[in-house]
């Protein structure tokens, strides 16, 4: 995989058209939006699990204060 700098980046996106570089912003904003959804997917399946094996605290806001001060 070839890496460039951010800059060389910057640069080469200045020499798009601006079709070509709002197509690009829309790609980019739909990939992010994407990898944050499944980012949220793996955290429900894993608080799922927590809470299937009984891996969770549960308390008033008091108990929750108390435990993370301990």
């Amino acid at each position: 995989m070839k890496t460039y700098r951010f800059d060389a980046i910057i640069e080469l996106v200045e020499e798009m058209s601006d079709d070509e570089q709002i197509t690009l912003i829309n790609l980019i904003s739909q990939r992010l939006r994407e990898k944050r959804r499944d980012e949220i997917a793996l955290n429900i399946v894993r608080a799922d699990e927590e809470y299937l094996h009984e891996q969770v605290f549960r308390g008033t806001v008091n108990d929750i204060m108390a435990e993370l001060n301990r």
